[in-house]
């Protein structure tokens, strides 16, 4: 069975020598238990930031701006995946970061 399983997380990462302010935003790609972590070139402070939805929290438009961006990502991955069932092929982490970064 070529169909398997796509876990998407979003995640904050802390920086190195981290003091405060804004952490990083990380998207976790997992199929089938192996995993592959993708910056998403994004930032976001950690007090808006809603671990349980994956997402950033508010209404406000910058809120708002983010959370659609991550949506296109996670649309893009689940394509990404589509694309390689329809064409026989064995779907992996690796190929989905690879197809999100372009």
């Amino acid at each position: 069975m070529l169909e398997k399983s796509l876990g998407l997380m979003f995640f904050l990462k802390q920086p190195r020598n981290y003091a405060g302010g804004e952490m990083y935003i990380y998207l976790k790609v997992t199929v089938d238990g192996v995993s592959k972590d993708l910056s998403v070139n994004r930032s976001w402070e950690p007090c808006r930031w809603n671990s349980k939805g994956n997402r950033a929290s508010g209404n406000k438009e910058d809120a708002r701006v983010l959370n659609d961006y991550l949506g296109v990502l996670q649309n893009k991955a689940y394509e990404a995946r589509k694309h390689l069932i329809d064409r026989g092929k064995v779907v992996t982490a690796s190929y989905c970061r690879t197809a999100l970064r372009c």
